[in-house]
């Protein structure tokens, strides 16, 4: 099988291919369109903001390459935020491959944002096959401050408000938690996603 993580210019990049390095799969971090194109799945990472990652998947001209995709592909962390039409940071277009708008998450005073650290998942649609092997007792780690939303979600999390935590159209998935950073329960959901 050949994974290819597309660089965004994130920061998380190295962790993601270390972390399925651990699953067994060695893949390639890239930015080439036809390595891209040909790999059997295809990660979309991201940290930072909705501008910067999509002026850099424009300027390396993966914008198209990536809503045309065929293959599984998995959205992780702002990689999810991208895969909607619009997000409110940086008042910027996206992929527009699922609908609707990312935004800032309204937290009452007592509550921090950054959303960072443990949360759970409730699994809107529990025959997903991202959910294999779990049950919801599982904490993802998770660091955001803006989010999708539950219309569009498989798993939902809450923080202040109930956000999309993971998302599918198609072949295109994603989660708003960092599998790489959530032990062996994001080990588990890169294997059901190397897997799908």
């Amino acid at each position: 099988m050949t994974v290819a993580v597309i660089n965004s210019g994130g920061a998380n990049l190295g962790s993601v291919v270390h972390a399925l390095r651990r699953s067994g799969v060695e893949a390639t971090l890239t930015a080439d369109a036809g390595v891209i194109r040909s790999a059997d799945r295809v990660i979309l990472p991201g940290v930072g903001s909705a501008g910067a990652a999509m002026r850099a998947l424009d300027q390396a001209g993966l914008v198209e390459v990536i809503t045309r995709l065929e293959q599984p592909v998995l959205g992780i962390c702002l990689g999810l935020q991208l895969l909607f039409e619009h997000s409110a940071e940086g008042d910027v277009a996206c992929l527009g491959i699922l609908p609707g708008a990312v935004e800032r998450l309204a937290v009452p005073p007592e509550l921090r944002l950054p959303h960072m650290g443990w949360n759970q998942l409730d699994w809107t649609d529990p025959d997903d096959p991202l959910s294999s092997g779990m049950d919801g007792s599982e904490w993802f780690y998770f660091v955001h401050s803006f989010a999708a939303p539950v219309d569009q979600a498989v798993a939902v999390s809450d923080h202040g408000q109930g956000f999309a935590a993971i998302v599918r159209r198609r072949n295109f998935a994603a989660c708003q938690f960092h599998p790489e950073k959530s032990g062996s329960a994001g080990a588990r959901l890169l294997a059901n996603f190397l897997e799908s």
